[in-house]
This record gives structure tokens, C-alpha cells and sequence, in this order.
């Protein structure tokens, strides 16, 4: 499958299976979700995980940090964390007279904001301000986050008491949403085996540096596009706002992210460029956080999974050759 790969991206596919392995020893038959946040992160983007607690969302950001060497931190989000508890601040330092900067939770590699959405707009507004911008600017002096910067951040499904959900704005800046749900009856048992035999995110290596993540990022981006490709990928954009059932569509950042996720998604399927099959892939997971659906949507009561997957059966698929 590799046959047309550089040595560089054999280079990152080698790599990804690796890390993938690595989550895998505690992260008990959810492949496809290990995968999913490994193509985020390689397509240089944060992933919001939406589901009930305890289905091992901290376990998985915990494992994919290990793996990938990645300095850690986990703030859980509740109604009393200020902005400060995320950017840092800064303190007067009486030995010397001098204000220090005291750095935030966010600032590290891998950041998993535990439960956005039961926290206060203002100190959501703060960490989504860091992502897009990979710096934090505290009384007039800005600093800048380490490299890579990655966010997992975890929101609980609508309807969960205390919880003020993100602003469909805000949402945008997450690349993919995604959502691990429970495990079958099989892996369930797999899981308690495991703990019985003390399996734990200590068992996961570090087989990657963080200098490998930014250079596979590069050569992720390198990945080729062909320009019925591109055209697909507009022309899914724009079913997307003239659906009769959506009234927000996809926005450019929102396209501009699926053509990373799906560059991400080409190379780890062993392929030097993009088919149409990676397009549909990607699709799902980074559009569904990005569209509103209308009043006439729920009226009829159409789901965002069966609207999306309409806009993807009314767009001609194009013929590429490579």
C-alpha cells in the first residue's frame, strides 16, 4: 500500500502505527476514535470529544500524550475556573521587585479541557482564544504556547444538568467531533481483563518526539491534491448551505479543515494523494459541529447524520486518476 510513498511519509505512516499500538494496549476496541484524533492531530488541528463521562476520554488524551512524548496537562472545567486558571498570570516576585508570568493549564503540548461546557463563557472564550491563536497574552506581555499544541477538550451531551454548551462560533475552531459512545459486550470484557492484569496508561512508550509530530505535520500538508478533488470538496461545501434543512453551512475554515483531515486521512491509508473515498471519510466528523440545522429540520424531525449524509449522495463524486 505504501508503494508510492516517500521515504518521508513511509517515515510518518511507520510512526502513526506505532502510536496507534501504543493507545491501543489501553484503549480497548475503539480503533477507529485512536485513529481519528491521530489524523487531527497530524492535520494540526483540536479535537472536542462530545460524550457521558467515564467512556475513557481522559485515558485516551492521557495514552496519545505518552505515546507522542508530549508534556501534559487536564484542567477540569467547572463554574469557579477563571480565564487566569487557563492563560496563567502574573505575580510579584518580592526577592527581586519583579512580576513573573505563572503559565495557565493550557500552556503545554496536550491539554484536555475536561467538561468545556460546564464552565463560564468567559473562561471558554479564553482557551478558544489560545487555540486559535497559539499564544496567550497576559497584562500586555504575550506568550507563546510550545509546539505542537494540541487540545482535547470533552462537553457532555446536551441536556446534561449545569452545562452551558459552546457557542456554534466557537465550535468552529475544533477541527473534528467526535464521540467514543460505550464499548460492545466483547471489548467490555476485554477492558476488565486488562485491569484485572493491571493494564495502565503506564504501559504505553513514548515512540515519538515532539519535534517528529511538527515535521510529520509538514509533510501531512505535502500531501497531492487533484483539482477534481478540490472542486468536490467546494461543491460538498456548498450543498451544505443550500440544503433546505441546514441554515448555517459549512464555512470556509470549516473546508479549509476537511481538506487537512483529509490529506491526514490519505496518508495513513497508505497513499501519496487524495481519493474521493478520504473526502467522505473526513466528512462527517468535521462538519457535524460546524452546521445548524432549521426550524424545519426539527419540525420534521431530520437528524444531522441523515442530512449529511444526503449532501454527500447529491454530490457527483469525480473520477481521478494519479
Amino acid at each position: 500500500m505504501a508503494g508510492n510513498l516517500s521515504e518521508e511519509q513511509i517515515k510518518v505512516l511507520n510512526m502513526s502505527q506505532k502510536v496507534i499500538g501504543e493507545a491501543k494496549k489501553v484503549i480497548i476496541g475503539k480503533d477507529e476514535i485512536i485513529i481519528k484524533v491521530l489524523l487531527a492531530i497530524l492535520a494540526g488541528g483540536h479535537i472536542l470529544i462530545e460524550d457521558i463521562p467515564g467512556v475513557g476520554k481522559t485515558t485516551l488524551a492521557l495514552a496519545l500524550s505518552k505515546a507522542l512524548s508530549l508534556d501534559y496537562k487536564r484542567l477540569q472545567f467547572t463554574p469557579d475556573v477563571l480565564p487566569t486558571d487557563v492563560t496563567g498570570f502574573t505575580i510579584l516576585n518580592k526577592e527581586s521587585g519583579k512580576f513573573e508570568y505563572k503559565k495557565g493549564a493550557a500552556m503545554t503540548n496536550l491539554f484536555l479541557a475536561d467538561e468545556i461546557n460546564r464552565t463560564s463563557s468567559k473562561t471558554q472564550s479564553a482557551l478558544l482564544e489560545v487555540m486559535e491563536e497559539g499564544k496567550v497574552t497576559v497584562d500586555g506581555v504575550t506568550y507563546k504556547t510550545p509546539e505542537p499544541y494540541i487540545v482535547i477538550a470533552t462537553q457532555n451531551p446536551i441536556g446534561s444538568i449545569g452545562t452551558q454548551m459552546l457557542p456554534e462560533s466557537q465550535m468552529d475552531r475544533f477541527i473534528v467531533r467526535l464521540t467514543m459512545g460505550y464499548p460492545s459486550l466483547e471489548n467490555e470484557v476485554m477492558m476488565l481483563k486488562s485491569k484485572q492484569n493491571q493494564v495502565s496508561v503506564d504501559n504505553v512508550e513514548p515512540v515519538v518526539t515532539a519535534d517528529e509530530i511538527i515535521e510529520a505535520r509538514k509533510i501531512v500538508d505535502s500531501v497531492y491534491v487533484a483539482d477534481p478533488v478540490l472542486e468536490y470538496i467546494a461543491r460538498l461545501a456548498e450543498a451544505s448551505r443550500n440544503h433546505p434543512y441546514i441554515k448555517l453551512g459549512l464555512s470556509p475554515r470549516g473546508t479549509i479543515a476537511l481538506l487537512k483531515m483529509t490529506k491526514a486521512t490519505a496518508l495513513l491509508k497508505g497513499r501519496d494523494y487524495i481519493i474521493p473515498d478520504d473526502v467522505i471519510y473526513a466528512f462527517s466528523d468535521v462538519v457535524s459541529h460546524r452546521i445548524i440545522l432549521s426550524s424545519k429540520a426539527r419540525i420534521n424531525g431530520a437528524e444531522e447524520e441523515r442530512i449529511l449524509k444526503e449532501i454527500i449522495s447529491s454530490v457527483k463524486i469525480p473520477r481521478i486518476s494519479r
